[in-house]
């Protein structure tokens, strides 16, 4: 009986892995990078991933995250209490099943299509009212169309702008915008379109990406930084913390 209690109980924990996975897909976070995290903070062990920022930056990530890790904490000491009970026999495994049925009826509830779209719109559009600006990700503050697009230019020495004053990089109409140039640690953000450009220097560009990919990077170069988002194709987030907003 006693082993029977342990299998149910990691039955339990890894319908709160599925649970908490599908929550977080909610928010925008991907599948594969949702469940690795889930497990992380169940179990303590590599949430100082740069993914884990993903989580941390997300005002509703951060409370299941929460949760996460101090059901990881609780269950840890359920497993040993339940190993050293194992000789007394003193288990409740009704009550457990009861609740391994509950959490299995959920996550198929959190599994069908309408109400996944449902929970994606109304923790988005809560998030969006609920919390600052400045808490938000980038992708709930800057991605309102598919083609949005934000990541960090690095220029070399090889660009053939340098030299030339930041407004040349763009022409009139076009859907790219300089948001920010960091010029070693400093970033400049007065005068910005009169700054000459410089070996070395970062330009934080936002816009169109096919656009910025065809003007700025090499047809067979992927940009370095892009926004984690709720499509596969979308860019990831911002690794340069000036980056953010």
């Amino acid at each position: 009986m006693g082993y029977f209690f342990i299998l149910l109980y990691l039955i339990i924990v890894g319908l709160v892995i599925e649970i908490a996975s599908t929550l977080l897909v909610f928010t925008g976070l991907k599948k594969s990078i949702s469940r690795y995290q889930v497990i992380s903070m169940l179990t303590g062990t590599g949430f100082t991933t740069d993914e884990s920022k993903l989580i941390i930056d997300h005002p509703l990530r951060r409370k299941i995250s929460a949760f996460l890790i101090l059901f990881g904490a609780f269950s840890l000491a359920v497993i040993i209490s339940s190993i050293s009970n194992i000789l007394s026999n003193d288990f409740k495994t009704t009550e457990l099943m009861v609740i391994s049925s509950s959490l299995l009826v959920l996550l198929f509830i959190l599994k069908i299509p309408q109400i996944r779209h449902f929970f994606s719109k109304t923790i988005e559009e809560e998030t969006k009212d609920s919390y600052p600006l400045s808490e938000l990700p980038i992708k709930d503050v800057l991605y309102f169309d598919k083609d949005d697009f934000i990541t960090t230019l690095e220029v070399r020495d090889d660009f053939h702008y340098v030299g030339k004053k930041v407004h040349t990089l763009i022409k009139r109409g076009e859907d790219v915008h300089i948001i920010l140039l960091i010029r070693g640690d400093m970033p400049i953000r007065e005068n910005l379109y009169e700054q000459e450009i410089q070996e070395g220097d970062r330009l934080i560009v936002y816009g169109n990406e096919p656009l910025i990919r065809s003007k700025f990077f090499e047809e067979e170069e992927k940009p370095k930084d892009k926004e984690e988002s709720r499509h596969d194709q979308r860019p990831q987030e911002p690794k340069d913390p000036e980056a953010k907003l």
